[in-house]
């Protein structure tokens, strides 16, 4: 994708994911979420395709201290990620995330070890993690899940599946549950599937 294709995008994901979204310049402007990921993305490639991770750190803290956002610029993130108000956000290094996937504010996808490797978690396409909830270690969130807000998850989360509480209780969704889950030009309402 071009450079302007990407961001088209990425403004048209934001408008499908905050009914408060008005406009493409002013969300460009205000929306913190939007500039965490645009600036990880600079950030990103910095890290794994010119090697240039000391100057990708430097990027990826001065956004954190801008936008309240961490994401390490290591993790791989895909299209169409939306965080909504962002405050507190972190994003480990070895974090994977799918395409279409939605994170509320204070989530952490963080780590359980100081040892090397794959530490973080990794989470499927069109996942909806709420506000506060904290995924921990290498486990994997499978396609169409949701996280509830302040939620403890450290075991893997099937498909299509909602995980909440302390620790997280893992339950299929119902049939009611799994009507439309993520049309990227559609407003969701992630409460209808805690």
């Amino acid at each position: 994708m071009t450079l302007l294709s990407t961001l088209r995008e990425d403004l048209n994901n934001a408008r499908s994911h905050d009914p408060a979204a008005r406009g493409d310049v002013e969300n460009a402007l205000v929306y913190s979420g939007l500039h965490a990921i645009w600036s990880y993305r600079l950030a990103h490639r910095m890290w794994s395709v010119l090697a240039l991770r000391g100057a990708a750190r430097i990027l990826s803290q001065l956004t954190r201290s801008l936008t309240g956002i961490e994401i390490h610029p290591g993790a791989s993130i895909g299209r169409r990620f939306f965080i909504d108000h962002g405050m507190g956000v972190v994003i480990g290094e070895t974090a994977e995330i799918g395409d279409d996937v939605m994170l509320y504010h204070g989530v952490t996808l963080g780590g359980r070890t100081m040892q090397q490797g794959k530490r973080h978690p990794t989470l499927g396409n069109r996942v909806t993690v709420g506000a506060g909830a904290k995924i921990l270690g290498p486990l994997s969130v499978g396609d169409d899940s949701s996280i509830g807000a302040n939620a403890v998850v450290t075991h893997d989360v099937p498909p299509d599946s909602i995980a909440t509480g302390i620790p997280a209780v893992v339950r299929p969704r119902t049939e009611k549950q799994r009507e439309p889950l993520v049309d990227p030009t559609t407003y969701i309402d992630p409460a209808m599937y805690i």
